[in-house]
């Protein structure tokens, strides 16, 4: 019998990914494409969905090449949490001043709705209560309201659909415009069972969003991993390579995705302090560019500052609080490449790693190691040098969208050995970060005792080691390193009906 398996598609923010996954949750193959990014101006950040989802089938042919059609039993995809805007026809509308309709995503890390975003929290709406009290810009609700005030004839009034991009993938994929809870529960404001709340969107000008059934912004939703329309259509089969009729998973938010991917680790007998407790006792970091703290509830838990509580968002049944740090990986990447010293890093890291694969973050990790008189002592290194992380703003817990980062111990030198210093001062300056989530979490009642890390940033030991350090919790990492493309495949597997439950399909 030819063994079957699962794809799992996962589009961050600047590539897109296919993975083939076994039944027993082995990934046998992947693929990645990058995506375009475009700023046309400050804080305004767009991406292609036909690039996207061109990308999308890219990758999926790639993975099951050689493969028979049927031994692929269910797809799943994951996504940022960007604003796709199509018209009546399901065409693209741009969402730029340059009219470009192929720009036609908004995307998560876009903030040029902040001054609706703080109109929004002034107006003390009770659905705020459900996002920690204050509107992110990174939230759909005030990137809705700038295209209505800002690019009214050219986008708001052409506008007839608007997808959270896990949605458009499912909709591009299937046909069925049935969102999922995850997306619209954690970015839209809908509150399930009641649904949509029509005095929210009347208070804050978009009384049109009202109209048929909330059609265009979705009437009918459904949770993560339950199968949609009738599977693959023929045309979404015929670009992806796979049989029409293939099963779909409603999807995820990519951080989601990774948090349902780790979250319920098998850790017997590793003596950890969440063993034998509840999965509550887990806090799953999605580190990537950005970073997602996940956890979870039996009875909602309301936290100032963090968004949620959500039921059902990652895991059905449970209640999600999602706090998090808009630039982490960015950041990182923004303290180290902006650095005087970066083109002698390039030169170091290239002569000392010629054909290894390793990257200027191995080297810098190694060079610390080399600068301290012993391992522990790292991180006393940067005593001196303290780091504001805010440089895309607060996220969690403060809630500040307008906040700056800075950095306070800077001398005149500018050597190799400054550079790492401030590399080191900047990821204790995120690890402390998801400290003040923690205790913001365990305030409002969570019990979190062990984080379970999984992205691009928990492949740094340096960074795993401090968070741990910071945090003094202890820090699991995952045997299959691509949580979020599991994740994602296990929507897929429980869209194929082989398992009963989203928990069944990720049970290790």
């Amino acid at each position: 019998m030819a063994e079957v398996y699962y794809v799992g598609v996962d589009v961050g923010t600047a590539s897109v990914r296919a993975a083939l996954v076994t039944r027993e949750g082995v990934l046998k193959r992947t693929a990645e494409e990058h995506i375009s990014i475009w700023e046309p101006q400050a804080d305004h950040y767009v991406q292609s969905s036909t690039e996207i989802w061109e990308k999308c089938c890219s990758v999926v042919k790639n993975v099951t090449q050689g493969l028979n059609r049927n031994q692929v039993r269910g797809v799943g995809f994951d996504a940022t949490c960007s604003l796709v805007v199509l018209d009546q026809t399901f065409q693209p509308v741009p969402v730029s001043q340059d009219g470009d309709r192929l720009k036609n995503v908004v995307m998560w890390m876009d903030h040029r709705a902040a001054e609706q975003a703080a109109r929004i929290t002034h107006t003390g709406h009770k659905v705020l209560s459900r996002v920690g009290g204050v509107m992110s810009p990174e939230m759909q609700p005030p990137k809705l309201l700038w295209l209505k005030e800002n690019l009214k004839e050219s986008c708001w009034n052409k506008a007839a659909n608007f997808f959270d991009l896990p949605d458009f993938l499912s909709w591009k994929a299937t046909g069925s415009l049935t969102r999922s809870l995850c997306t619209l529960v954690c970015k839209w404001t809908y509150c399930p069972p009641e649904g949509w709340d029509g005095s929210f969107w009347t208070s804050i000008g978009l009384e049109d969003i009202l109209e048929n059934n909330f059609s265009k912004i979705g009437s009918v939703t459904c949770s993560p991993g339950n199968p949609l329309g009738n599977g693959l259509t023929q045309e979404a089969a015929a670009n992806l390579g796979l049989a029409p009729g293939t099963a779909v998973g409603a999807s995820l938010i990519d951080a989601h995705a990774g948090g349902l991917g780790v979250i319920g680790a098998d850790v017997k007998g590793f003596h950890l302090p969440c063993e034998d407790h509840p999965i509550s006792t887990r806090m799953a970091m999605i580190c990537g560019t950005s970073t997602c703290h996940m956890a979870i509830s039996e009875q909602p838990l309301f936290v100032p500052g963090v968004w949620g509580p959500c039921l059902s968002a990652m895991v059905p049944g449970m209640w999600l609080n999602e706090g998090g740090q808009s630039a982490t990986g960015r950041l990182i990447d923004h303290m180290v490449t902006g650095h005087t010293a970066y083109t002698q890093l390039q030169e170091q890291a290239q002569q000392r790693f010629p054909f290894a694969g390793e990257n200027i973050y191995s080297y810098l990790n190694n060079h610390l190691s080399l600068m301290s008189p012993s391992h522990s002592a790292v991180d006393l290194l940067a005593s001196s040098l303290h780091v504001w992380p805010d440089f895309h703003g607060n996220r969690s817990p403060l809630a500040d969208s307008t906040l700056k980062g800075m950095v306070v111990g800077l001398s005149l030198s500018q050597t190799l050995d400054d550079l790492a210093l401030l590399y080191l001062a900047t990821i204790q300056a995120l690890a402390f970060g998801t400290r003040h989530i923690l205790e913001a979490m365990k305030e409002a009642g969570h019990d979190i005792r062990t984080l379970f890390l999984c992205g691009g940033l928990s492949k740094n030991p340096l960074y795993v080691q401090i968070h741990a350090n910071a945090t003094g919790l202890a820090v699991v990492l995952p045997d299959q390193m691509e949580a979020v493309l599991i994740g994602a495949a296990v929507l897929g597997a429980c869209a194929s009906q082989d398992y009963s439950t989203i928990q069944v399909a990720a049970d290790p």
